[in-house]
């Protein structure tokens, strides 16, 4: 079970960021509130402190948070933004999921 809690760990992560930089875009680009960025600054510190959460080397959790952090993005961009993935984005998606379970669960000695 402890891939699940990674890959679980991972997906709140993304979603953290994705959110932390979703309200300054929305300030930006759609005119909304300056106040959004309160909230992105704390999603994007939630960010931060959740990536410190894993066990291994940090430029390995950040290399295998990329894998999970495209496939969180092609949700949002399907539930979010209403727009469907397409089946090159899906397969890409399972592309970079793949590459993350290879750099987080291969067998290593140390």
């Amino acid at each position: 079970m402890p891939e699940l809690k990674t890959v679980g760990l991972f997906a709140v992560t993304a979603l953290a960021e994705i959110i932390g930089c979703y309200l300054p875009y929305l300030w930006l680009r759609e005119g909304k509130s300056i106040l959004l960025l309160v909230p992105a600054a704390l999603s994007l510190a939630v960010f931060a402190w959740l990536l410190s959460l894993h066990p291994t080397a940090a430029g390995r959790v950040y290399a295998a948070y990329g894998g999970v952090y495209i496939m969180m993005a092609i949700l949002w961009l399907w539930i979010v933004d209403g727009v469907r993935p397409t089946a090159w984005d899906l397969l890409g998606s399972g592309v970079a999921l793949l590459g993350m379970a290879i750099i987080m669960f291969a067998p290593r000695s140390s």
